[in-house]
């Protein structure tokens, strides 16, 4: 779904990839589609590590449970907080008979053919497939609305749907007039770039990389983040994700011209991650966080 939506007198575009599923929706849904949809009859085990609180912990452990297959993700650290209220994505990862290995570095992927390794965030080859899907549902869009020039902008934390999306548009004959913008929320310029080349070492594929204004710390809360994901949630009656929306909605506004070409911005879930994130704000800022 492509929804028209104004803000801050700007006209835009969203693709609504939060509302695919309410078990597996966003761009961890694109990224794992192709285990979702392939048979893997010798895979017993999903292993992979990260952050406690990960959209893509969540959602492999949807796949998990759906495959029948065990769960097993690794942390460095749990907070103390989080162990002894569980909420989050955490929570329901755990709901889903995932086991968490805190403290015991990142696994070493291995060839035994029964369990499977996905990297960090669903970096991955195969994240490919799903997402040039989304590139052809795009394109669709475009041709309906009989629209020329098409700018598309997310946030990222490997780049890997980016990627995907900027790749998918450059490839053949007859190259449409698209360009994927997206800005780093984890690290800085050089460190998406990296992540980039990990998968992808022409770089022409890649897409082009928003600098921010203001150097913000994935994880950390800023007043200004929540403050523009209430104004969005209140003015557009959408709601974004907390942990990288916000960042991507902030560089986007700082960055007026790319409204001057029709704009789609890619709504990529992580809803259930705001139940953790806003009681964290509330926990900070010592205020009552509207939320319903």
């Amino acid at each position: 779904m492509v929804q028209k939506k104004q803000f801050q007198n700007n006209t835009f575009y969203i693709k609504r990839d939060d509302l695919l599923s309410k078990d597996f929706s966003g761009n961890k849904a694109r990224k794992f589609y192709y285990y979702l949809e392939n048979d893997f009859p010798k895979v017993k085990k999903i292993i992979s590590y990260g952050s406690a609180q990960s959209n893509a912990m969540y959602s492999l452990s949807v796949l998990a449970k759906l495959k029948e297959w065990e769960f097993d993700y690794y942390v460095e650290h749990l907070a103390s907080y989080l162990k002894k209220n569980p909420n989050g994505n955490y929570k329901y990862a755990l709901k889903n008979g995932m086991k968490l290995h805190v403290g015991r570095g990142i696994p070493t992927p291995t060839k035994d053919e029964s369990t499977l390794y996905i990297e960090e965030g669903g970096r991955e080859i195969h994240a490919e497939v799903g997402l040039k899907m989304l590139a052809d549902e795009i394109l669709a869009w475009k041709e309906e609305q009989e629209i020329e020039e098409l700018n598309i902008f997310l946030p990222a934390g490997t780049g890997t749907t980016a990627l995907y999306l900027s790749k998918a548009f450059n490839v053949g004959v007859g190259i449409p007039r698209l360009t994927v913008f997206t800005t780093p929320c984890v690290g800085d310029e050089a460190y998406l770039k990296k992540q980039f080349l990990m998968l992808e070492t022409n770089e022409k594929y890649h897409p082009k990389i928003i600098k921010p204004s203001k150097k913000r710390h994935f994880g950390k809360l800023y007043r200004d983040s929540y403050n523009i994901w209430l104004k969005l949630r209140h003015e557009m009656g959408v709601e974004f994700d907390l942990l990288y929306d916000p960042h991507g909605w902030l560089t986007l506004l700082e960055n007026p011209k790319l409204f001057n070409t029709p704009l789609l911005y890619i709504h990529q879930g992580g809803l259930i991650g705001n139940e953790s994130m806003l009681k964290r704000y509330e926990r900070k800022y010592d205020e009552n966080i509207e939320y319903k």
